[in-house]
């Protein structure tokens, strides 16, 4: 407890953002000694010690609109003016994209996942990625959330079953994928709850969403920036986290638990 006690001091930075496996690893003592040294210190555990620390860095985190390394960059020559203008892109549509949003939209939204019998999420090519995301990391909150598609199946085929009780997260931008749209149309007729993920407020006058978080995808090269798209699932995600209140806590803990009974995770051996 000595040596968490003094690796708290040495660093809180990377002790308010790390995760207890990280710290850890970082400190070299075993999960179980930092729970119980912040039991010894009057927490509940350890996520209770750490909020202090995670508080104190947000609130003291620097903005700048245009920071000054920007221009460095820019000045360093090669593709320095690539890295610069990309920067400053990728910096104004995240602002942009999170500006536009609305706490309310977001609470209704996440209201109706959190309600819902399944909540299916679905994307393709690029896209899948965001959707992989936001599935690996929302169903330890929400264990209803479903990825689709699955395998070599369409999400129209995933989405046989779905009704009125259900509800889907569909991510596309410019140019929209046609299974996605396609599935976002048959989910519709079935009374399947429609939430978009997406670069404009109307993709087709057919569709008739629940919910529309709207995401800047202007960059510097052929293809869209997914900074800005990112950046809304990541607050949709805080959202859903924060309203799943002790049981989405308690979820994301068994999940955290169980990789590290199972060495999920590589780290160095540590001399003792």
């Amino acid at each position: 407890m000595r040596l968490v006690a003094k690796y708290i001091l040495d660093h809180p930075s990377d002790f308010g953002l790390d995760p207890v496996r990280a710290t850890a690893s970082k400190a070299g003592v075993s999960t179980y000694t930092l729970v119980r040294a912040a039991k010894f210190l009057g927490f509940d555990g350890f996520d209770e010690l750490r909020a202090p620390f995670r508080h104190a860095l947000i609130s003291t985190t620097a903005f700048e609109d245009r920071p000054s390394w920007i221009d460095s960059h820019r000045s360093s020559g090669g593709l320095g003016p690539v890295q610069a203008d990309n920067a400053l892109n990728t910096i104004a549509i995240v602002q942009s994209s999170l500006e536009r949003q609305i706490p309310e939209e977001t609470e209704k939204a996440i209201d109706l996942m959190l309600s819902a019998r399944t909540v299916y999420v679905t994307a393709i090519r690029a896209s899948y990625a965001l959707a992989y995301y936001f599935h690996y990391v929302g169903r330890m909150a929400l264990p209803t959330l479903q990825l689709i598609p699955r395998h070599m199946n369409s999400a129209i085929d995933e989405l046989n079953l779905a009704g009125p009780d259900d509800v889907l997260i569909a991510i596309s931008v410019t140019p929209y994928s046609r299974e996605t749209i396609e599935a976002c149309k048959f989910a519709q007729d079935r009374g399947v709850k429609l939430i978009m993920i997406t670069d404009s407020d109307i993709i087709s006058a057919n569709l008739h969403p629940r919910h529309v978080f709207v995401a800047s995808t202007l960059s510097t090269h052929h293809f869209g920036s997914f900074s800005g798209l990112m950046a809304v699932s990541e607050m949709l995600l805080a959202a859903l986290v924060a309203k799943g209140g002790d049981a989405a806590r308690e979820r994301i803990k068994s999940y955290e638990d169980l990789r590290d009974s199972h060495a999920a995770y590589w780290s160095a051996q540590k001399k003792r």
